[in-house]
């Protein structure tokens, strides 16, 4: 089929276009720093789990005559491809930082990226420590699990947590951008939303996990389990930028779970550790440890055949 073009309209909307381009600067990129590629990021990423989970997403890496030299090939990609991702995000930081006035030297900003891409591929034993007992809980406590293979190939939690605990390694290094896209990447696909900055300790479960929300300043102890639709959040926001840097998220110690729906808030908030949050709590202060909160049952109405109210209570043990 012939292309049918109105050279005029198409002259134009670009003309429109390009006037938009004059007028509002402030969300084009800076021309004298590239931007890092969010695709090349992502693409890392994949090779940052080949590195954790070896011979799952690449079939021959695990085995015993090739493993030293595929994982030394990743090393050197990794380190290479980060560290040229780094140096364009760290560049944008200082050319952001000093209003376009001063650009630090490349060959310094080289050398800074470089080391934080040694430094967090130097972590990766560590990261791994971590995932291994995040796979084990997340076995020990789905009864629906037929293996840990299942576990790492397709459970949500698992890849959002495994992606997190890469972003959040990055993020105290200071690495701006790359841990946000990393982080974002991982809540596109799945609907679990874990900032990088966020503290999570070992063996750590999210069962389900579509709208789970963990802000920055989020600090979860061990064995601890949450369910799909939780948000540990913040009481407001509205205070804008005048809060970086503060804790404006809750704090959950060792062996807590929270089930289904479930909101709690506020930098002061801390759940107690062996404390069980029922589903829909709607949680803004402390809760003491060993403590088990959970809200009224609704009371269900039926209606028979005749419009006749049929109330039903139905009490905690569902009976």
């Amino acid at each position: 089929m012939p292309r049918l073009l109105d050279k005029k309209r198409i002259d134009k909307i670009v003309m429109e276009a390009i006037v938009s381009y004059k007028e509002e600067t402030s969300i084009l990129p800076h021309v004298q720093c590239p931007m890092p590629d969010r695709d090349v990021i992502i693409n890392l990423a994949g090779q940052l789990r080949q590195m954790i989970f070896p011979g799952y997403f690449n079939r021959h890496a695990c085995r015993g005559e090739i493993m030293k030299y595929h994982t030394g090939e990743l090393v050197v990609n990794v380190h290479e491809i980060l560290t040229e991702q780094l140096v364009f995000a760290l560049s944008l930081q200082e050319f952001s930082k000093s209003k376009g006035e001063n650009i630090c030297k490349r060959d310094v900003i080289q050398k800074k990226a470089s080391e934080i891409s040694y430094v967090f591929l130097e972590k990766l034993p560590k990261i791994r420590e971590f995932l291994a007992t995040d796979v084990e809980a997340a076995f020990q406590g789905d009864p629906a699990a037929t293996g840990k293979e299942e576990i790492i190939f397709s459970y949500p939690g698992i890849f959002a947590v495994s992606i997190h605990r890469l972003a959040h390694e990055l993020y105290l290094l200071e690495a701006p951008l790359v841990p946000r896209i990393l982080s974002e990447y991982a809540h596109n696909l799945t609907g679990i939303d874990i900032h990088p900055g966020a503290t999570i300790g070992r063996y750590f479960f999210i069962d389900h996990g579509t709208g789970v929300v963990i802000g920055e300043t989020t600090h979860i102890g061990d064995n601890v389990k949450i369910y799909q639709g939780v948000t540990l959040g913040a009481l407001s926001t509205r205070g804008g930028q005048s809060l970086r840097g503060v804790k404006r998220h809750p704090t959950l110690q060792d062996n807590v779970t929270v089930y289904s729906g479930s909101s709690i808030l506020g930098g002061e908030t801390v759940i107690g550790a062996d404390a069980v949050i029922g589903s829909n709590a709607f949680i803004t202060k402390s809760v003491p440890p060993g403590t088990k909160v959970s809200i009224k049952n609704p009371e269900l109405v039926f209606k028979d055949g005749t419009a006749k109210e049929l109330k039903v209570d139905y009490g905690i043990d569902g009976k």
